[in-house]
């Protein structure tokens, strides 16, 4: 099978790195003071705050917004601040709340990637998308001179092999520094472009799909999304090198110790939490402590489903709010307006077989951890020749 990868020219700050790197905007959604915290630490700084347009601060994006965005990612061009690798891929390290996560960052090309049910493609989504997330990223993507995206792709290697292999390669450190926010601790090394080649031939495999997303999916279909809206207007051969076709992810192996697949509860707010509580549990199975009801199906992707399809009902009729959590529900379902459903999720050993045939997952199926756990924009890629 040819290969859905690509080395590219990954761009970096010379120094900064610490107010540089920022959480995805769709971590912390909720929680203006985080947002404003890491603003006011950053001051007048190099950043990637001002390209990345966090929800919570900017629940709708205008086009001032957008032209904003793109200015501030010209401007680090024009003025240095983002240098250009020679190319090759990036080895990163990462401590997080479930241990270290090793990874690779590369570029996907787009035309391996399909997202809708029923589409086998060696590049797939694990879960149902957000459709006003990726058309929100989608908006902040066109006409943007660069990308610097929190994708994370799964790919599966139970003897870590190309992991040893890089480990023991006398690779050439590029940032080793404390993430903003409590993100843990994070180096790369760079990975000169012939040992890249061996990486991807590594990394080549039959299996469809090759590579599942396990994070940031949306910012995979934005790029897609913005490469067919473009490709129209290119010629065959312009059409091959373009380098909107290739879009940053961090490759990571799913039988890493440090990767563990932990479920999405169910939060629910601003409502009357007896009257949920009494309605999920007569269409459910379930066990009950207080407002905390915990399904009891034998199938945690069948009962993800049903709850979904329950807490979808109740609100379009009793109004409220729901939000996802990777953590410890009990201190918010103790409130007098808040109920939860704490589920169960995939196992490593089902993840991919659950994907075969273009099958998706319930959306928030799996976390990778909390909201500080998730990849930070760090590295950047040209996406457009202007």
């Amino acid at each position: 099978m040819k290969s859905c990868l690509r080395i590219p020219r990954v761009l970096l700050p010379e120094k900064g790195f610490e107010n540089w790197a920022v959480v995805s905007g769709d971590r912390f959604s909720t929680d203006t003071a985080f947002w404003e915290k890491l603003n006011s630490q950053v001051g007048l700084e190099p950043s990637l705050l001002s390209a990345i347009l966090p929800e919570a601060l900017y629940p709708e994006v205008g086009e001032e917004d957008v032209e904003r965005v793109r200015e501030s990612m010209y401007g680090a061009l024009e003025d240095g601040t983002a240098d250009k690798l020679n190319r090759g891929f990036i080895f990163v390290r990462r401590s997080t709340s479930s241990g270290m996560r090793r990874g690779i960052v590369a570029a996907v090309d787009l035309e391996h990637y399909t997202e809708g049910r029923g589409e086998s493609s060696p590049v797939r989504p694990s879960e149902e998308l957000c459709s006003a997330r990726v058309a929100r990223l989608a908006a902040l993507r066109r006409g943007a001179p660069l990308e610097f995206p929190n994708t994370v792709l799964f790919y599966r290697e139970k003897h870590a092999k190309l992991i040893r292999a890089l480990e023991n390669e006398n690779l050439e450190k590029l940032y080793d520094f404390e993430l903003m926010g409590g993100g843990g601790k994070i180096e790369g090394y760079y990975i000169p472009e012939e040992i890249s080649e061996e990486v991807i031939h590594m990394l080549r495999s039959r299996a469809e799909p090759c590579f599942a997303v396990a994070d940031g999916g949306e910012a995979l279909s934005a790029a897609k999304v913005c490469w067919e809206e473009l490709k129209p207007s290119l010629k065959e051969e312009e059409r091959r090198n373009h380098p909107a076709r290739f879009a940053l992810a961090e490759l990571v192996d799913l039988y890493e110790e440090g990767v563990v697949l932990r479920p999405a509860h169910r939060v629910l707010s601003e409502i009357d939490a007896e009257a949920f509580c009494s309605f999920f549990a007569g269409n459910m199975p379930c066990k009950r402590q207080r407002t905390v009801l915990y399904p009891t199906a034998s199938d945690p992707v069948a009962a993800i489903g049903k709850t979904d399809e329950l807490i979808a009902r109740f609100l379009a009729a009793n109004g409220g709010k729901v939000r996802y959590t990777g953590g410890d529900v009990s201190a918010a379902a103790a409130e007098e307006d808040c109920a939860a459903v704490v589920l169960k999720t995939v196992e490593k050993e089902d993840l991919f077989s659950a994907l075969k045939g273009g099958k998706l997952l319930p959306r928030h199926t799996f976390t990778l951890g909390g909201e500080k756990d998730g990849r930070y924009c760090l590295e950047g890629k040209e996406i457009s020749y202007d």
